[in-house]
């Protein structure tokens, strides 16, 4: 019965036979330089120092954050600024074919990634010798999760009031079928003549913090691929600018609520 069902779920979730149509609209509906729908929320987990939460297509990623704080081992100490220490973690369920919940070396290898790719943008000579922990847990995945994952991480520094030169935002561009397209998912990453370049970006100060690339692009594909995928970041910074401001605004209509019934109670 379980094998019936996973073949019944291979089966609706089969590669469609052309990815991008003669009118230069993808399998999904969207044009070449169109994202995923992408929903952002902040400070979502009461036990964190921060915490945010994305949606990017089906895409469901969670970030939460703890510190500064002594850092623990003593020996991962820094002198003269914070340890960043990322977890980047694919749950299980996050998968069609259930996942080990064992760490793999892609996950190590883009826990890595993700701290330099946010690294710059943290003040983090204002706290030596003190740790800044990131979990950044994926729930559901759909291709582009590194970037996803850093867009939200982001956030998630930010609301625990850690001092930032910037927000960090991510996203990929890359070659589907001999066409540029913009934020790949899952089964256009996959394709088996695609190219794929994730790029983290600063955008007040106009700074990669990361360039990665999969796949052959020629030197105009590149130029083509970089630039489409820097506009992308700048979308997704509007996002996530527009997730600080409501949270924010939420707290500021919270806080004026209690000081008119305080005043009401005092003329009472």
């Amino acid at each position: 019965m379980i094998n019936l069902v996973r073949r019944l779920l291979k089966t609706s979730q089969k590669k469609p036979e052309k990815l991008i149509d003669e009118k230069e609209i993808r399998y999904d509906g969207r044009k070449l330089n169109e994202m995923r729908p992408v929903k952002i929320e902040v400070g979502i987990l009461g036990n964190a120092d921060g915490s945010a939460y994305i949606e990017q297509g089906k895409n469901r990623i969670l970030a939460a954050v703890y510190g500064p704080r002594e850092i623990h081992p003593k020996h991962q100490a820094l002198p003269d600024r914070a340890a960043l220490r990322c977890r980047y973690h694919m749950a299980p369920f996050s998968v069609q074919e259930r996942k080990s919940p064992a760490p793999s070396r892609r996950e190590v290898e883009i826990s890595k990634v993700m701290r330099e790719a946010l690294e710059p943008s943290v003040f983090t000579e204002y706290y030596p010798r003190t740790a800044i922990d990131l979990f950044v847990e994926v729930l559901q995945a759909d291709g582009g999760t590194r970037c996803a994952g850093i867009t939200v991480a982001s956030l998630a520094l930010a609301d625990a009031g850690i001092p930032m030169r910037d927000l960090v935002s991510a996203c990929a561009a890359g070659k589907v079928e001999g066409r540029v397209v913009l934020d790949l998912s899952d089964v256009e990453d996959k394709s088996s003549d695609g190219a794929d370049m994730p790029v983290a970006y600063m955008s007040s100060l106009n700074a990669v913090t990361l360039l990665q690339m999969d796949g052959m692009l020629t030197p105009d594909e590149f130029e083509q691929t970089l630039n489409m995928a820097v506009e992308g970041c700048k979308q997704i910074s509007q996002l996530q600018k527009e997730a600080l401001k409501a949270k924010y605004a939420t707290a500021k209509e919270a806080v004026a609520e209690k000081e008119e019934e305080a005043e009401e109670e005092a003329k009472e």
